[in-house]
């Protein structure tokens, strides 16, 4: 337990895993019923948990992986109480993949003592693959990466996402939609992109100025939050706060830009 980690097998059996379903990209038919839908949906995460586990069992034999399901909010709120164990989105932007457009990674967690201990996420379609251990700084395809600080707010891209609520929070579209429109009046250039743990690893790339989103989405965040943490980004919750595992929001930006505008954005409304 809690030995160097093999950092290139890792990444080796990641890779492995997003080039297989790189090969079978847009070879199936686009789902046209909910039985179909969540049929394939599940069977991208079998097909992509087989490669990962057979990759990493023999380098890891003693890491266990989480089973908690992502939309169970209650499981998403602390760690396991174990000394280390994986953490797999086995396909963020599995939707994405299923319509035939970009959007979806392959995203792989390692938990240490309740902390997120190194993290990778893989863009089989931009052949780039972000990662970071703690401590360590963060790293695509080997390089440094680091946040780009703007000053002038109209050439910042801001980021928002919406995460599955289950059961429905009463009121909750409401105050998405106008922490939606407070982003839009703060900055420049506002999107919604897609895969979560991409675009944090972009805030710590430089690529995307600010990331905003309401809800509990713990397990779609893990990944890239440690990549943008080692590469110097700002990781906070919608009250500005230093974001602690079980907040219910999430605001990433390079250093200093969510801290500037946490009091335009009314956090009351969160």
């Amino acid at each position: 337990m809690n030995k160097q980690i093999n950092i290139q097998t890792i990444l080796d059996t990641v890779r492995q895993a997003g080039d297989f379903f790189l090969e079978n990209y847009k070879l199936h038919a686009i789902p046209t019923n909910k039985e179909q839908f969540f049929l394939e949906l599940g069977a991208i995460d079998e097909r992509c948990m087989a490669i990962l586990r057979a990759g990493l069992t023999d380098e890891f034999p003693d890491i266990p992986w989480n089973t908690v399901d992502e939309f169970d909010n209650d499981g998403q709120k602390e760690p396991l109480l174990l000394p280390e164990y994986w953490v797999c989105d086995a396909m963020d932007g599995a939707i994405q993949y299923l319509q035939h457009i970009p959007g979806w990674t392959i995203n792989l967690a390692l938990i240490r003592n309740g902390n997120l201990h190194f993290s990778v996420i893989y863009d089989p379609l931009s052949n780039e693959m972000f990662w970071a251990r703690e401590g360590s700084g963060a790293f695509m395809n080997d390089k440094p990466i680091r946040p780009v600080v703007k000053t002038d707010t109209a050439i910042m891209l801001a980021v928002f996402e919406y995460g599955h609520q289950e059961p429905v929070i009463p009121g909750f579209n409401q105050k998405h939609g106008a922490a939606v429109t407070d982003l839009l009046n703060k900055f420049g250039v506002v999107r919604n992109y897609g895969p979560h743990g991409l675009q944090l690893a972009y805030v710590g790339a430089g690529r995307i100025d600010v990331f905003h989103q309401l809800g509990l989405d713990t397990f779609n965040w893990l990944a890239g939050i440690l990549i943008a943490r080692e590469a110097g980004a700002d990781i906070l919750n919608a009250d500005g706060n230093s974001w602690k595992w079980g907040d219910e929001s999430l605001v990433v930006s390079a250093p200093g830009i969510a801290d500037s505008f946490k009091g335009e954005i009314n956090s009351s409304q969160f």
